[in-house]
């Protein structure tokens, strides 16, 4: 049956059984926060590895639609550069500003360059300094591999091949969803 509170009583919570319920909310917080931080950057490093994945592919559809070579650049003014930009023009027609900018010659024309940002700790390293997409073929001259790392280790890696065809991997397969490579 039900009972009765004593006259006098509220039937609330004590302080003492607050403070255990507020400890453990606390304790279960910090758990959650690393993981947290390590889910968040590694969204954001899928979030830059995708955007990078298809400006290599508007590099080879805009090389065959403007019947132009498009080239792709990852040098800036400073090495290392967290900058890339999508241009028409000479080889070393574009580069990136300090700030994240694209700085052309007379003879270059950016089509689109993306900075990436500094409070995400991304680096972004490629073993060419320039891509080019052919405008018959969409062939790719160099082949090239371009790795986004975050600060805490994650990376994802593009290998563009000759063909102008870009595959995403994971080195080890540390990033959920990427095989390994």
């Amino acid at each position: 049956m039900f009972q009765q509170a004593r006259p006098g009583s509220t039937g609330g919570f004590t302080l003492v059984e607050l403070m255990v319920c507020v400890a453990l909310c606390a304790v279960l917080a910090l758990i959650a926060v690393p993981s947290l931080q390590r889910w968040t950057e590694a969204r954001r490093l899928e979030g830059v590895a995708n955007e990078l994945a298809a400006d290599l592919r508007l590099a080879r559809s805009e090389a065959i639609g403007r019947n132009q070579n498009v080239r792709i650049g990852f040098r800036g003014v400073t090495t290392p550069s967290n900058c890339y930009v999508v241009y028409v023009g000479a080889i070393d027609a574009c580069r990136c500003t300090p700030q994240g900018q694209a700085a052309c010659e007379a003879d270059g024309h950016a089509i689109r360059n993306v900075a990436l940002p500094v409070e995400d700790r991304l680096s972004l390293q490629a073993n060419v300094p320039t891509m080019s997409f052919d405008a018959q073929h969409g062939t790719s001259t160099p082949a090239a591999t371009l790795r986004l790392a975050n600060g805490s280790g994650l990376a994802i890696q593009h290998v563009v091949n000759l063909l102008g065809r870009v595959r995403s991997c994971s080195p080890l397969g540390a990033v959920p969803g990427y095989r390994s490579c």
